[in-house]
């Protein structure tokens, strides 16, 4: 089972057979056994349908205990497994299953509901998440299975015990997830992971966390269908044998609150925005009374002030975790200030989809701040300046990470992935004598949404310079909300007339227009119209860097 993703699932199953694996939260537990019982009777519905090993197998919901079964089952029987966003639109989920050529779909009954089976008429097998239950099937025999699975499982394991687990035996460079980055045709970029990229993420987490051990409970929070969550929130947890909570339906500020204090995690995964709003709410009305504000300037005293307020915020996160992950994107510096003062145990990683995803990380009582850690284990780095210490450059990684490339989509990864295996990031930084990572700006665009969903800015701007009135759009973020920067055609406007009033009633109904289309967390909240262009690169590029709004 030696470097094998596959091996440390077996092992992890046989090892903690009877602890508890995942439950969703307000709803059912299930043990390891009876995730892999699950597992296998997947196995049997999939053989039962036709679907082989290296079949594209889909899964479109919610998180969930199912979810997670679900997706480890796909991996342990040799399938690869494409976990889709269930935010995207419906004919976004209807390209990535036809682009992706899934055989099988595993979706949530509230997924479905939207989806149009018509659209999609490869789909061999489509079953429900909520119940198992059957939705459609071209195979006859996967219809019986469904309805005699407790025989047919009875046959398979007449004695089901640890010894009779045998999961697929996998080529560590063969493809394990197809996970798309985007929803739209236009767009869509299928990152291919090898199970090479799911072992050495979940071993660096192994090796790097050693405070996490089996039965320690975890709260998973972030989406399953990106790899920040799903790496770190379950494949690191199951391989080590924890709990893992899953909090089922919409993750509201109270909800998330009450799962960190009644589950108290022993591993917090978060984007900054969860981090942010917990010390606006627990500590800055503290801090912002006068006699507070006062005392913290007394040593001694300041030091106690400071102990209480570290204390309230632990409490609120469960006061039970070692630590506290950021991902994705900077904290406002006001909050990191804040929690380097009262030695809080949080640190910031840095990854991407393309390397499953993680790149580098540093424990909180090494963390510098200000940076994204070390490179991890087998990965290496590379800064494309003259000066990597001083002199921000491109950041290139290499190593067992790395994807495969995009999915039928070689110009897309022959821009990115160079002949000797070197992958362009798109980020900027630069690298101390001491190792730590400091990322300096982005070359690429993505904006991680408050909540660790990706958006990509130029999906939202085409669909806004497609309008008849708009020459050129920008859309940026606050960290929070997307603002759309547009540039009318003010000529036309001119001719036709048109008042200033006239303009922004116009916009206005431009960005109502583009909102209807676009998942809930890629909505516009606000628009500016300009007066002038935007400043151009020599290649006639926005110099989107000029138009970023502050974090708030």
């Amino acid at each position: 089972m030696e470097n094998r993703f596959l091996g440390l699932l077996e092992k992890s199953v046989k090892t903690h057979w009877n602890l508890p694996a995942f439950t969703d939260m307000g709803g059912d537990t299930y043990s390891y056994k009876e995730v892999a019982r699950w597992m296998e009777k997947l196995h049997i519905l999939l053989e039962k349908a036709g679907i082989r090993p290296e079949d594209k197998v889909a899964l479109v919901g919610a998180n969930s205990a199912h979810w997670a079964i679900c997706f480890f089952g796909i991996l342990a029987y040799g399938a690869v497994a494409v976990p889709i966003l269930h935010e995207f639109n419906t004919d976004n989920i209807h390209h990535i299953l036809n682009h992706a050529e899934a055989k099988a779909l595993f979706v949530s009954k509230s997924s479905w509901e939207k989806l149009d089976e018509q659209a999609i008429p490869h789909i061999q097998l489509i079953v429900c998440l909520d119940d198992y239950s059957l939705i459609k099937s071209t195979s006859r025999e996967a219809r019986d299975a469904i309805d005699n699975m407790d025989e047919f499982f009875g046959q398979a394991y007449p004695d089901f015990t640890p010894e009779a687990i045998h999961y697929y035996i996998e080529d560590p460079e063969k493809l394990a997830v197809l996970n798309y980055t985007s929803g739209t045709t236009s767009s869509s970029k299928g990152v291919m992971l090898p199970y090479r990229s799911l072992w050495s993420n979940t071993q660096v987490a192994a090796d790097r966390l050693p405070f996490i051990h089996a039965g320690d409970n975890i709260v998973c929070l972030l989406p399953m269908a990106h790899m920040y969550g799903l790496a770190f929130e379950v494949l690191n947890s199951f391989n080590k044998g924890c709990h893992v909570h899953f909090i089922v339906g919409r993750p509201a500020p109270q909800i998330v609150a009450h799962a960190y204090q009644t589950v108290r995690p022993r591993l917090i995964l978060a984007v900054p925005l969860i981090i942010e709003r917990a010390v606006k709410n627990y500590i800055f009305p503290v801090v912002g009374k006068p006699l507070v504000r006062f005392l913290l300037r007394v040593p001694y005293v300041s030091a106690l002030i400071r102990e209480r307020i570290a204390d309230g915020l632990n409490k609120a996160f469960g006061d039970n975790f070692e630590e506290l992950v950021i991902g994705g994107a900077a904290l406002n510096k006001d909050v990191e200030r804040l929690l380097r003062a009262i030695h809080f145990r949080y640190t910031v990683g840095y990854g991407m989809t393309e390397c499953g995803p993680l790149i580098a990380y540093a424990q909180w009582d090494e963390f510098k701040p200000g940076s994204v850690g070390r490179i991890i284990d087998r990965m290496e780095v590379r800064i494309e300046s003259d000066d990597p210490k001083r002199k921000v450059g491109e950041i290139w990684v290499r190593g067992m990470n790395n994807m495969l490339g995009y999915y039928k989509n070689p110009e897309a990864t022959s821009e990115v992935m160079t002949p000797d295996g070197w992958m362009r990031t798109g980020d900027l930084g630069t690298v101390d004598a001491d190792g730590f990572l400091f990322i300096r700006g982005r070359c690429k665009t993505m904006i991680l949404g408050p909540n660790g969903q990706n958006i990509y800015p130029e999906e939202i701007e085409n669909k806004l310079n497609s309008l008849p009135l708009v020459i050129e759009s920008l859309v940026v973020s606050d960290g929070k909300k997307l603002t759309a920067l547009i540039y009318p055609d003010w000529k036309q406007i001119d001719s036709l007339g048109m008042t200033s009033h006239d303009v922004e009633r116009e916009m206005e109904q431009y960005v109502k227009q583009v909102n209807r289309c676009v998942p809930r967390y890629c909505k516009i909240s606000r628009f500016e119209v300009r007066k002038n262009d935007f400043a151009k690169t020599p290649k006639k590029s926005i110099k989107r860097y000029l138009y970023q709004k502050p974090l708030s």
